[in-house]
């Protein structure tokens, strides 16, 4: 989580090019250590190699960077080795290392693997009293691990045949198991029904059939929709039809989609608001927002009414069009029609204000949204401090980010972004290196996107030796350089004239097997 100081006085803080060079040139055995440690982790194939490196980075001092446990964790982790991935975090915690979301959620996913919830659960209140604040990922493992357990139940039910399970039964554990993609074992689930002749419904085959519509596996579930007619008999519904339009909408196959319609009112069966809503969505993302008007007034015609997911859908159709008069028009048309806008609603409006640099009506809107008691996410200040970025409004981008920290919102990984990058793009590399040093070994700090950034603010900013340091560490945490990673280090050498830099680094490039395609015109603008 950033901290809520984290554009205070920045300038009073101790240069970050200087704490990096002397980082750079610490004794040749450490940093050389520090190097081997990213390349060891990326070579190991097995649990004892694992654990004879974890042993020699315990002894070390100073001890390897978090991110080094952290990537040894996920490793032992990914290998299914559980208990001894949990041996390992409470090691850590026996160090002194820094633990954080990320460490506490492979944790907390090992305690799930191995039926242990109520460890994984106690891992939760940990969170809460180190103030480390619970993300999406702890709380999709601590769910996952009671489906787990109740998988176990029903397969203890099965064997020991404590009772006989009903399609119900079924259905449940099915559902359970399609919540978190797992739709492989639905579909050993639904064999295994047919083996104890447990006759499945049609919400057996729904359930799955959304499910793989949602993973895009879109093949896969006309498969199963074409056993469920043709062999079982089974006739589908709306929501199995509903689920296979938008699968296919996914993928822009509209003739496919119009083919279902077609099918649907050839069986009597009716298309509900959300089937029309999956239309009115998938139109205003591909810019076909007339269509998407369309299926509205078909929808109203066929007396169903509109909802506020719909009017959602169009309006920001037309904000992602531009058209922000017509995207007002219907938000304000919102009321008329009883419905009341909802977060969701001031997000796609507010979007379309900042991205045609219309900030002072992006503000006005914020305003009135928050004056009508509604409480802005997430998403809602990262469109507005990129928006605030984009007009060269970074004070105020600055003065949102910590009203978004006291209003209890945990910036994510996109405001992290959104901010390094407009720092950069307002000549603030500075502060932005600040923020990057504020943040430490922070998961945050482990994204090749945000080495991306700051490199290429850098870099355009005359100041090559940072980016170089910076492109040092990246390596050192064992991340890989992207094409883009070398686009910017290889222009900024460029721009800074240092040529035989540019082409040592280009030849490396080609050495790790990187494309090179985007380099094309860096190499012909320039005498090599």
């Amino acid at each position: 989580m950033m901290s809520r100081t984290a554009f205070i006085k920045f300038r009073g803080t101790n240069s970050f090019l200087l704490h990096s060079l002397s980082s750079f040139q610490f004794s040749t055995h450490t940093a050389s250590l520090h190097s081997n440690v990213s390349s060891l982790i990326h070579k190991i194939t097995n649990l004892n190699d694992a654990l004879n490196l974890f042993d020699e980075m315990s002894h070390t001092r100073p001890l390897p960077s978090v991110v080094h446990f952290t990537q040894l964790l996920h490793l032992v982790t990914k290998m299914k080795h559980f208990s001894s991935s949990l041996h390992l975090f409470n090691q850590m915690c026996s160090l002194g290392v820094p633990v954080n979301e990320y460490s506490m959620s492979i944790a907390i996913k090992c305690c799930c693997q191995l039926y242990r919830s109520k460890d994984g659960f106690a891992l939760l209140g940990c969170c809460f009293r180190r103030a480390i604040s619970p993300n999406v990922y702890i709380y999709n493992a601590l769910l996952d691990g009671l489906v787990l357990e109740a998988e176990m139940l029903f397969k203890k039910l099965i064997k020991q045949k404590l009772c006989e399970p009903n399609v119900v039964m079924y259905n449940t554990m099915i559902k359970g198991l399609c919540m978190f993609s797992n739709n492989v074992t639905a579909l050993a689930l639904l064999r295994l029904m047919e083996q104890n002749n447990c006759k499945p419904s049609i919400v057996t085959y729904s359930t799955i059939i959304d499910s793989l519509c949602k993973d895009k596996m879109i093949d896969d579930a006309f498969k199963l929709f074409k056993e469920m007619v043709s062999d079982k008999g089974i006739l589908p519904d709306v929501i199995t039809y509903t689920s296979l339009i938008c699968g296919l909408c996914k993928f822009g196959r509209w003739d496919d989609a119009s083919k279902l319609l077609k099918e649907m009112d050839d069986v009597n069966i009716s298309p509900n608001v959300h089937t029309f809503n999956v239309l009115v969505d998938a139109f205003c993302k591909e810019g076909k927002v007339k269509e998407a008007e369309a299926v509205i007034n078909i929808m109203i015609e066929r007396g169903k009414a509109p909802d506020l997911v719909t009017y959602n859908s169009l309006i920001d159709g037309y904000c992602l069009q531009g058209e922000l008069i017509k995207a007002r028009e219907f938000f304000y048309s919102i009321t008329l029609r009883g419905l009341v806008p909802g977060v969701v609603t001031y997000n796609s409006l507010l979007n379309g204000y900042c991205k045609n640099l219309n900030i002072e009506k992006a503000v006005q809107m914020f305003h009135e949204m928050t004056g009508k008691g509604l409480k802005p996410n997430v998403v809602t200040y990262n469109t507005m401090i990129q928006g605030f970025f984009r007009v060269g409004r970074f004070v105020d981008a600055r003065k949102l980010f910590d009203e978004m920290h006291a209003q209890g919102q945990n910036p994510d990984q996109y405001t992290y972004r959104i901010v390094l990058e407009g720092l950069c793009n307002n000549h603030q590399v500075e502060e932005a290196l600040s923020l990057f040093h504020l943040m430490g070994d922070s998961k945050l700090n482990s994204d090749i996107v945000v080495y991306n950034i700051l490199i290429n603010g850098a870099g355009k900013c005359g100041k090559v030796d940072i980016a170089r340091v910076l492109f040092q560490g990246l390596i050192d945490k064992g991340l890989q350089p992207d094409v883009r990673t070398y686009n910017v280090m290889i222009s900024g050498f460029c721009r800074e004239g240092q040529l035989g830099k540019a082409k040592s680094l280009f030849l490396k490039m080609d050495e790790s097997g990187c494309p090179q395609i985007m380099l094309l015109t860096v190499f012909f603008s320039k005498d090599f």
